[in-house]
């Protein structure tokens, strides 16, 4: 038996999510015999770590802070291992434009983007090429933040004069905004484990739009798990989820969102270190469909990190 923290909850925009995850996690690592203390995570952080002394540490902290490699670097400081992805991977993923820079130069498919500070706009004028990158991205096109996640401050312009409206809800939450081409297509979700792709879960959202109500309230949103895809694009898409998580660095788990075009193109949206765990999360639907109950799932998570202190 281990003692496991569980980080959950903390300031980001994801909190209620994460602190569903991080119960679910919780129960799970009790049932497996391990003893599980779910921390939400506050400005004591490092002071519960210590009074606790944990054999390890379970990250279900999602958005800032949980996936943007803050809480690993601080782990790391304090000897402590931890589910997941390492800092500079966390880094990496989290910053939407910096993963999307990488998969361009390595020759992967993303769709076509631009992106800019709020200090772009304010102080070299950005505002004054948007001519320009409406010509080169077209609409519809997506503006998000590029730090957020569970499409939060997403929104889709279809003309010129939707742009700034979407512009100014980008920058609410984040002082780097990402312009990107929208691509009409499938939802599909191709979680990687331990290096291996599990079944592709597609999401069919009732309204049309995959946005955070679509993704975490019970039937506002149909899954396909496993999506029902011709053999070839399935593999593709499994192939280039792999890809991606290697290419960034990922370890343990990773779930890579990507797009499937009436074409049977694929285009990938972005990377999640940390994975949702709740009861609608994709994660967990992907590794039921290959055979792993969710506690096999966590057990074998929280076994990594163990691996990773004994080492």
């Amino acid at each position: 038996m281990s003692r496991v923290a569980v980080l959950k909850g903390g300031r980001s925009l994801e909190r209620e999510v994460s602190l569903r995850s991080g119960a679910r996690v919780e129960d799970a690592l009790k049932r497996l015999g391990h003893e599980a203390i779910g921390i939400d995570v506050d400005h004591d952080l490092v002071r519960c770590l210590r009074d606790l002394a944990p054999d390890a540490v379970f990250l279900a902290l999602h958005g800032r802070d949980g996936e943007d490699g803050t809480v690993q670097e601080l782990l790391e400081i304090l000897g402590l291992p931890y589910t997941g992805s390492g800092v500079s991977a966390c880094i990496r993923c989290a910053d939407k434009v910096l993963a999307k820079h990488h998969m361009v130069d390595a020759g992967l498919p993303t769709p076509d983007f631009v992106a800019f500070t709020e200090t772009a706009f304010k102080q070299l004028g950005a505002a004054e090429a948007l001519g320009e990158i409406a010509q080169r991205i077209g609409f519809p096109m997506v503006v998000k933040p590029a730090d957020q996640g569970s499409a939060l401050g997403l929104r889709i312009a279809r003309d010129a004069g939707e742009v700034p409206g979407a512009l100014v809800a980008a920058l609410s939450y984040s002082n780097k905004v990402l312009l990107e081409r929208h691509v009409a297509g499938r939802d599909l979700a191709v979680s990687v484990l331990d290096g291996v792709a599990l079944p592709i879960v597609e999401a069919v959202p009732e309204g049309g739009a995959y946005d955070f109500d679509a993704r975490y309230e019970i039937g506002r949103t149909t899954f396909v798990c496993p999506a029902e895809l011709p053999e070839e694009i399935t593999a593709r898409a499994q192939e280039l989820a792999v890809a991606v998580h290697e290419l960034l660095g990922c370890r343990d788990v990773s779930r890579v969102d990507i797009l499937l075009d009436a074409d049977g193109g694929l285009h990938v949206l972005e990377v999640n270190v940390i994975p949702g765990l709740t009861g609608t999360s994709l994660l967990p639907q992907a590794a039921d469909a290959a055979g792993i109950a969710f506690d096999a799932l966590i057990g074998r998570m929280l076994d990594r990190a163990l691996a990773r202190a004994a080492a």
